[in-house]
């Protein structure tokens, strides 16, 4: 059935691929997902503004309830890839891969409600808006009771790996995914001219040593078997070539897999960057921003989902994943169900795609065939056991 539909699914993906929208703005990629399900007799409700949720069942008092999720929003990236259907927005892509996963789930809804009565229970299909910003639009999901009214007992999620050969498919039990919190830090100085150091307080300075100094967090308090990284991105510095600025501002994130030493290190960042930059007789304000937990999947589903996809897949097409250090917030639904998240190969044999979050990421559309498939077919062996 998936072959059947792929290339239909292709021209989804498409044309979601071609008008990108941002976290929480997905008001167009909302009307396109609501007509699809219109035209396949899909009941579905609008939750967390640009979110929908739609229902498949089939004697529902008598089976289980799984959620199939796909997150819809894009990045503020400006595309490069020369594409036919590239972005037509301006400074918005489709840099994560969130448009397969949209396609991909209105393929698998196609496949199952065309199969609804070979099963007992209901399907909830969740397309999420606001995965790349935070508060992250899960919480506001299971707020307005995506996971409730009935209740959910078994979530299962995918992504898309360019790094892994379409066809091919990587879960790993346990801890899957790392938290993420956001670090905004502004050092205060005083500023005054390049030639006349000694009567300012440097903030470009000050702001250098502790963006090294910071580095010790993970090298000599952090526990070397838990996987961490602190790592800054944005270093905005208004000066001149002969102008010491009044502050600087840094950003960066931090990501680990233990509670107890992400709460821990944020008090060392916090006392190790005032005490860098007031050695250097100058000022800072932090602000660390808790967002997205850890992401884990449940031991037992994993250990079925797993053996499930041997069944679709063949076992030499089903790889053991890494532990991986960026962040989703389908962690929060982990928190609340059974979860599974597994990695979706969509790279090429022959050729380098890009990787997530560039603006060159390209994405081999085979692999839509192979993600509907495998996620219907996931489905449908979950509330046939």
């Amino acid at each position: 059935m998936a072959s059947e539909i792929k290339d239909d699914v292709i021209a989804i993906r498409r044309e979601l691929h071609k008008n990108p929208e941002l976290s929480f703005k997905e008001y167009r990629t909302s009307a396109f997902i609501k007509a699809s399900l219109d035209e396949l007799g899909i009941p579905w409700v609008s939750i967390a503004n640009t979110g929908v949720l739609a229902t498949i069942e089939n004697q529902p008092d008598s089976g289980e309830i799984i959620a199939l999720r796909a997150d819809i929003d894009a990045l503020p990236i400006q595309e490069e890839t020369g594409f036919e259907f590239q972005s037509i927005n301006p400074g918005v892509m489709h840099a994560c891969g969130h448009d397969v996963h949209t396609a991909s789930l209105l393929g698998v809804a196609r496949i199952l409600q065309l199969l609804k009565s070979e099963f007992k229970g209901t399907v909830k299909l969740i397309f999420q808006p606001g995965e790349e910003i935070l508060p992250g639009g899960a919480t506001k999901l299971i707020k307005e009771g995506a996971l409730s009214n009935p209740k959910v007992q078994t979530i299962i999620g995918q992504h898309v790996m360019p790094s892994l050969t379409s066809g091919k498919v990587a879960i790993r039990k346990g801890k899957m995914m790392a938290s993420m919190d956001e670090i905004r830090i502004t050092v205060k100085g005083k500023g005054g001219h390049g030639a006349q150091p000694h009567e300012n307080r440097d903030p470009v300075i000050a702001a250098s040593m502790m963006i090294v100094a910071l580095q010790q967090v993970i090298s000599r308090h952090s526990d070397p078997r838990i996987p961490s990284v602190l790592s800054f991105g944005k270093v905005i510095v208004n000066g001149a070539i002969n102008i010491i600025p009044d502050s600087v501002h840094v950003e960066g994130t931090f990501r680990t897999f233990d509670e107890s030493w992400r709460d821990r290190a944020h008090g060392i960042i916090k006392n190790m960057a005032s005490s860098i930059v007031s050695g250097l007789n100058c000022s800072c304000e932090v602000d660390i921003k808790k967002g997205y937990p850890s992401l884990y999947n449940n031991e037992k589903l994993t250990d079925a989902i797993h053996s499930f996809m041997k069944e679709y897949a063949g076992p030499q097409n089903v790889l053991e994943a890494d532990i991986w250090m960026a962040s989703d917030d389908f962690a929060y639904y982990s928190q609340q169900v059974d979860a599974c998240y597994y990695m979706l190969g969509t790279g090429f044999e022959d050729k380098t795609n890009g990787s997530l979050h560039t603006s060159t990421l390209e994405i081999n559309e085979e692999a839509l065939e192979f993600g509907m498939g495998l996620m219907a077919y996931l489905a449908m062996r979950n509330l046939l056991q």
